[in-house]
């Protein structure tokens, strides 16, 4: 079971004249880069809501919108009258002491720090728990169709491993016919060099060896049957993160294809070298977005 990076999550909420929506999308990305857009009234829960969102994805590119809509009612300012009359109190004894005229006193005192209150502000701590909540409920599904995602891609991958493996069998099925090839070429060369003198014999043989060894493949064709083996096997662990240990193996595996085309020195070998590469790219697509 793999999870994709590429998510969607969306929550909504109407409550007391709000309504409250939150929505995510997520494509893949190298680590957590995280936007986040919602009202500057709730700017002193950010923190928060980052660490949590952070915990939860671990990877992708992540943008996180919160929009909270109000009633007309809502979006009125309130008045603190309490904190109003205490200013014109003050105020209209300054006046009286100074003399001083009393008209524009009330004006004034309006625009004194906490007269006005934006009703956004005063609810921000009371939506503070809905908002928590519905954060969670899209990250829930945000998962689910990373999930949902993910098991599309674990085919495909799986799918595409398969038919490494059919061609590396269609190699090794070959091999009999290339080994006999070669050692017949070779059986050619020493007979029309067995009559020259001028031949070290211990370096031929030396060099016979080096040959022969350039041109074997049966160690990278086992190393590269243990390399898909493992790769069935991450997939199967039960972990959330397998992205970058399948793109390792992956390389592995491409290692071993990549050596095995140098030394085939067979047309029909490297045909099948050829599908095998083009199969482990598409392969690795695809493991750019696995989480």
């Amino acid at each position: 079971m793999i999870y994709s990076m590429t998510g969607y999550g969306k929550s909504s909420l109407m409550k007391e004249g709000r309504n409250i929506t939150i929505e995510m999308r997520s494509l893949n990305s190298k680590g957590l880069e995280l936007n986040m857009k919602f009202p500057s009234a709730y700017r002193q829960f950010e923190f928060v809501w980052r660490n949590h969102i952070n915990n939860s994805l671990e990877r992708g590119k992540v943008d996180v919108s919160i929009l909270i809509e109000e009633t007309q009612t809502d979006l009125n300012n309130t008045v603190n009258t309490t904190l109003l009359k205490n200013y014109l109190a003050q105020l209209n004894s300054i006046c009286d002491e100074t003399n001083t005229s009393k008209h524009g006193v009330l004006d004034s005192a309006l625009k004194l720090p906490g007269v006005i209150q934006n009703s956004q502000e005063t609810k921000a701590e009371e939506v503070k728990t809905e908002i928590f909540d519905l954060l969670n409920k899209s990250l829930e599904e945000m998962k689910l169709f990373r999930l949902t995602e993910g098991n599309v891609l674990e085919k495909e991958v799986l799918s595409r491993v398969n038919l490494i493996l059919e061609n590396l069998a269609a190699i090794e099925k070959e091999e009999p016919r290339r080994t006999k090839i070669i050692r017949e070429s070779l059986q050619e060369n020493l007979l029309a060099i067995q009559n020259n003198a001028n031949i070290d014999s211990n370096r031929l043989e030396q060099e016979m060896i080096y040959y022969l060894e350039r041109l074997d493949i049966t160690e990278e064709v086992v190393r590269l049957k243990s390399h898909c083996q493992y790769f069935f096997e991450i997939l199967n662990e039960d972990i959330g993160l397998k992205g970058r240990k399948l793109a390792f193996v992956s390389q592995e595996m491409g290692r071993e294809i990549n050596t095995i085309g140098s030394k085939a020195n067979d047309k029909d070998l490297q045909k099948l070298v050829v599908q095998m590469k083009d199969e482990l790219e598409k392969i690795k697509e695809q493991l750019n977005n696995v989480l």
